[in-house]
């Protein structure tokens, strides 16, 4: 098992509710599908769209400063380059753990992650992970 499978497995035995930066309407979208799988395993999300108000029947905020909550997990959903930006985000929303789905990485983003505290996991699918370790959320 390697490092990152460690924090893949603490992160989806810790976290009951995922902030999903990026997250999608469109059906057809991994922005979609995956939270919505996620969902369907016991998963609250909080979605964090600037062009959507409802999604997978939660209200969605436009940045990850208008969650009105304490945010723990943040997956993100957007481009490699928009990352350190989404990394400094969710550090100063308060933010301990940020995954980049699968695909998604950046150095940059690790750094400022790492220097804050936070767990961090980038190019890694939710789905994929959750499905390897035969698990659902975690009761609150």
């Amino acid at each position: 098992m390697t490092e990152t499978d460690s924090v893949v497995e603490k992160i989806l035995r810790t976290y009951d509710t995922i902030t999903v930066v990026g997250a999608s309407a469109a059906p057809e979208k991994a922005a979609h599908r995956v939270p919505a799988h996620m969902q369907a395993h016991g998963w609250r999300i909080v979605p964090v769209n600037p062009r959507a108000d409802t999604i997978l029947g939660e209200p969605v905020f436009r940045t990850l400063a208008d969650v009105p909550e304490q945010v723990g997990l943040v997956d993100v959903f957007r481009p490699s380059g928009q990352t350190p930006d989404i990394a400094r985000q969710a550090v100063a929303a308060g933010a301990s753990a940020l995954w980049l789905q699968l695909g998604i990485a950046s150095a940059e983003a690790r750094a400022i992650a790492q220097d804050a505290g936070l767990l961090y996991v980038e190019d890694r699918c939710l789905i994929i992970e959750q499905r390897r370790l035969g698990l659902s959320a975690p009761t609150p």
